[in-house]
């Protein structure tokens, strides 16, 4: 369960106060897969990264019962000057797993190479996914935080992730971020949908595909 009270969160652009989250009450249900839908620029990822601690609000609390991953996708949680392995081995600390083990898996999975064993700071955007979303899905999590990454790499690579987060599921739940609806169909069984500061829950998939449909021919608002 993760409970949202009285969140809010905002940027200053030139200025101008943007307002994000604006004054979130909810609770999510435990054990559901969600996805989460909006615009391009409508607070998605600024969302996940409170949910997982990494960024703080303005104002209200988010509680929840439960282990829950970093954003997968986002590379916040990696130190840039530390190698892949460096950062696969402090993290598997930090959550009290098998340091050898994860970093087995790790390396396996992110098929990285030698860059394992190099900067994070020399990796690319799509090598820079891939270990996270490595490292992610070898800690046990009670829900995954996933922007996007399901998509990076090519076909084989991402049939394998695909593989990899459909194992997960049976045991954990998770908040999805795609633009890909066939993925969210696959993976989710509700939804949310951010717009304007707002955020709707639908426990059906399709009414939340539906409004976010809605959502992206209408307008963009304005928010200030």
């Amino acid at each position: 369960m993760i409970v949202f009270e009285h969140l809010t969160k905002s940027f200053n652009l030139r200025g101008i106060r943007k307002v994000v989250i604006d004054d979130l009450d909810m609770v999510l249900p435990t054990g559901a897969s969600l996805a989460l839908l909006g615009r391009n620029g409508a607070g998605k990822s600024t969302l996940l990264q409170m949910i997982a601690g990494t960024l703080r609000p303005d104002h209200g609390r988010i509680v929840s019962d439960g282990s829950i991953s970093w954003p997968v996708g986002f590379g916040g949680s990696f130190h840039r000057d530390l190698t892949g392995a460096q950062n696969v081995r402090f993290l598997a600390r930090v959550y009290g797993v098998d340091t050898e083990e994860l970093e087995d898996f790790v390396a396996d999975f992110a098929e990285l190479g030698r860059h394992f064993h190099m900067p994070v700071r020399s990796y690319s955007s799509g090598m820079r996914s891939r270990l996270t979303f490595g490292t992610s899905m070898g800690i046990p999590f009670d829900t995954y935080l996933v922007d996007e990454v399901t998509a990076v790499g090519d076909k084989a690579f991402r049939r394998k992730s695909q593989t990899l987060f459909r194992d997960r599921m049976r045991q954990s739940s998770a908040i999805l971020v795609s633009h890909n609806t066939e993925d969210l169909r696959q993976f989710c069984d509700a939804g949310l949908v951010l717009e304007a500061g707002r955020l709707e829950y639908f426990s059906d998939l399709e009414a939340a595909i539906a409004r976010h449909e809605e959502v992206m021919a209408a307008p963009r608002p304005s928010l200030a």
